[in-house]
């Protein structure tokens, strides 16, 4: 199986269509009548359809146990064709869109084991996928020309000690969704260098700053207080999103002292200074962060 430990949960929907193909009218009475000799088509095959979401993942080896919170079937009838739409909508890590096809493949099925006693020219046809939401395909375009800093808050490291691992898992994560870092530094972790560097940056238009380090508990971490007294706008949101996202995976993440927000127009995020602390904010944080420019650019042209 694809691992999906690193997503997290968010609202998918998925609508997939199969239809049946009969050769009479007489075909299409009886199903409306509810004459078929083995019983009522549409509420069996619905059935069917529900039965099958559910056990998805017992018949494709790839495919994850999902919780499955809406199944829904419905019916179209035009001329000798029934169109059959099946919905499936689940708050999860992963999409649903072949749970959907595969109810709908089961419902079309059903109903052509029920109707071939009385109809032998029953054909299924056109079994796809119409629409699915969440995860990537609802993904904003990324903004173009982004101006983005990356800062490295390290007393040791910013004296040649040790090897800086934590910015260059954000520049990869970032080079990942094709944004590009323009400013790439790695300063003491003194309020004094934190706050120049960032004045620096805004007055230079950038647009994100995402700051690694100095957000540990000892009294020398100062990049919590150096960024809050910059910040005009916090979004504690953010920072909420990125520790709920740690909890679930290191519960030692409550720890962390990040900060988020607005100094001007420049959206600056402090983050953790481990490798493993700064990949799960990314993992948490983008790139739906990135939505926060699109609600900005519309404001600015209103």
């Amino acid at each position: 199986m694809v691992d999906i430990t690193h997503k997290t949960n968010t609202l998918r929907i998925a609508t997939a269509q199969a239809i049946v193909q009969v050769s009479r009218p007489e075909t299409i009475a009886a199903i409306q009548n509810r004459a078929v000799p083995k019983g009522d088509v549409f509420e069996m095959a619905k059935a069917a359809g529900f039965l099958a979401v559910k056990k998805t993942p017992d018949l494709l080896p790839d495919c994850h146990p999902i919780p499955i919170e809406f199944t829904a079937v419905n019916y179209r009838v035009e001329d000798l064709t029934i169109i059959i739409e099946l919905t499936v909508k689940t708050i999860y890590k992963t999409g649903v869109e072949v749970e959907a096809m595969h109810g709908a493949s089961v419902v079309a099925l059903t109903m052509y084991d029920m109707l071939k006693p009385i109809d032998k020219g029953v054909e299924i046809r056109n079994i796809k996928l119409l629409e699915k939401k969440g995860g990537k395909s609802d993904r904003r375009a990324v903004p173009e020309n982004l101006k983005i800093a990356v800062i490295v808050c390290s007393d040791s490291i910013s004296k040649g000690v040790g090897e800086d691992k934590s910015g260059k898992k954000i520049i990869e994560k970032l080079d990942a969704m094709q944004l590009n870092v323009q400013d790439y530094s790695i300063i003491p972790d003194e309020k004094i260098h934190i706050q120049d560097k960032i004045k620096t940056l805004c007055s230079a238009d950038y647009q994100m700053i995402l700051i690694t380090g100095g957000t540990g508990l000892s009294p020398r971490d100062v990049t919590p207080e150096a960024v809050s007294e910059l910040i005009d706008r916090e979004i504690p949101g953010i920072a909420e999103a990125a520790r709920n996202y740690g909890q679930e995976r290191i519960p030692t993440a409550m720890l962390s002292r990040s900060v988020a927000g607005f100094a001007g127009e420049t959206l600056i995020i402090a983050m953790p200074g481990s490798t493993g602390g700064v990949t799960e904010y990314m993992d948490a944080l983008f790139p739906q962060i990135l939505h926060v420019f699109s609600v900005l650019e519309g404001r600015q042209h209103s």
